[in-house]
């Protein structure tokens, strides 16, 4: 009970201060916004330039239409290029003055498509090539109707795309290895939220630090083992105080990204991935705040080890974009460990059974850490 105590009076300390709470949760939760709005749309931008017609309306209207893609307007070729040009869309595509008087009367247009020299543009380019050979068909048999009967090529196009809504089309099942279908996606701020969790359950137990500094510089700890109470009581205390604020952290980024539809996958899974992240925390807090001398310099190395650990595996910029070797060197960090088993959680609908060696890995991790902390703690405690 008495550790029990000692925990309790770690995490009153902590929630008695407005700026501790603005930390564990409004800060976290305006990131997971700012990041999802920004990069978690599933929707990829796309820009174009339709001179006014029918022509190029439907044209529009196909590209309109395509699921994966957001499309935006523009009122002239300029802006769309400068929009590509700053990043405002990932490509674009520009119809010619001509397009609808040219392909009325048979003629050839050219259009021209827009990207930045990344891999957005270069994947999109075959989306929107099908999207407008569709249309050319469409045309192309409109051309064909209007010249062997009496319509004309407006009524003809008409006629052909009523009729190409009732042709059945090629259907696509896309299914897992197993044959199973792939779970449904997990929504704009599922990979934010689950990349932000741990960089801030890790970065808040080293900031932490500084009060189990501060309770061993002000002598609390000593006073307390002049009480009946034995320094094992004393250790768990500490740690547990440690452990609770970084489960409290989760909880709070947990239940708040709920409100954003954000689903966190199998319960069991993610229950046991974010304890055993939770015990890396403490672990590396309880670290800081028994090797360090004073609360300054436990903020320096929250901030360095914080935000770099976090960096270096993953929170702040997907692994997949990382190269092998990279990906490879981030995996010294516990954070690349507990991001591979978020992906799998999301994206693929794992169990707790898929993610066994990413837990295992973080209880290494937070064996280590908790181990040498009390070692070094002890003796902070006994030899002064």
């Amino acid at each position: 009970m008495k550790a029990i105590a000692i925990a309790a009076l770690d995490l009153r300390r902590l929630v008695r201060q407005r700026a501790n709470l603005f930390f564990l949760f409004v800060l976290p939760m305006l990131i997971i916004l700012l990041l999802g709005s920004a990069f978690g749309s599933s929707q990829a931008k796309v820009g174009i330039y339709a001179p006014s017609g029918p022509l190029a309306a439907g044209l529009a209207s196909v590209l309109g239409s395509e699921q994966n893609l957001a499309l935006h307007r523009y009122t002239s070729a300029t802006r769309l290029e400068r929009a590509v040009e700053r990043g405002n869309v990932e490509a674009g595509l520009v119809l010619p003055a001509n397009y609808d008087a040219t392909l009325a009367v048979g003629g050839t247009v050219v259009l021209r498509y827009l990207g930045r020299p990344e891999a957005m543009a270069s994947r999109l380019g075959p989306t929107i090539q099908a999207a407008v050979a569709r249309e050319g068909e469409l045309i192309g048999a409109a051309r064909l109707l209007s010249a062997r009967t009496s319509l004309s090529f407006g009524a003809a196009l008409t006629r052909v795309r009523a009729l190409a809504q009732r042709v059945p089309l090629i259907s696509v099942r896309v299914t897992d290895p197993s044959g199973g279908a792939y779970p449904q996606a997990q929504g704009r701020f599922a990979t934010s939220a689950s990349t932000q969790l741990l960089l801030f359950i890790f970065f808040t137990s080293l900031t932490g630090a500084g009060a189990l500094i501060e309770t061993r510089r002000l002598g609390v700890a000593r006073r307390m083992l002049a009480t009946p109470t034995s320094l094992a009581t004393v250790l768990l205390g500490v740690g547990l105080g440690r452990l609770a604020i970084a489960v409290l952290q989760a909880v709070l980024i947990m239940v708040g990204a709920l409100a954003l539809g954000v689903g966190w996958g199998d319960p069991l899974a993610v229950t046991v991935l974010v304890f055993a992240f939770c015990l890396v925390g403490s672990g590396a807090g309880l670290l800081v705040g028994s090797a360090l001398a004073n609360e300054q310099q436990a903020r320096a190395v929250a901030f360095l080890f914080g935000l770099g650990l976090a960096a270096l595996g993953g929170s702040m910029v997907p692994l997949e974009v990382f190269p092998r070797t990279m990906q490879l060197i981030a995996h010294v960090t516990p954070h690349a460990w507990a991001n591979e088993a978020f992906g799998t959680l999301l994206h693929h609908g794992g169990t707790l059974g898929d993610i066994a060696p990413e837990v295992g890995a973080l209880l290494a991790f937070a064996a280590a850490l908790l181990g040498l902390s009390v070692w070094m703690l002890r003796r902070r405690l006994t030899l002064g």
